[in-house]
């Protein structure tokens, strides 16, 4: 189910650095010491997502990586958008 503004500005502000982007998203950069920590660090997004069912939109730009996320079938943001995100930030952790 959709979020209220209200949910969604508690929600990012608990979030740990993720920002709002165009009213539908949110998005985080991680910058990472070398490009092939970048990958190890989407590998493990990946399999996040998969345990999620919930994928997000990744750019990988030599050693920042972007994700992107929005609940498409709820047409904006949902608690499993910041549930991944909060996934994310943890795989984050284990590559610091």
């Amino acid at each position: 189910m959709k979020l209220t503004e209200e949910q969604i500005e508690e929600r990012l502000a608990a979030s740990g650095g993720w920002k709002r982007e165009d009213g539908k998203w949110i998005v985080k950069k991680y910058r990472f010491r070398t490009f092939l920590d970048g990958i190890d660090f989407v590998n493990l997004v990946s399999q996040a997502s998969e345990q999620l069912n919930h994928h997000p939109f990744i750019s990988i730009d030599y050693k920042m990586v972007t994700l992107r996320m929005t609940t498409w079938r709820d047409g904006g943001l949902t608690e499993l958008d910041f549930a991944a995100a909060a996934a994310f930030d943890r795989a984050y952790a284990l590559e610091q």
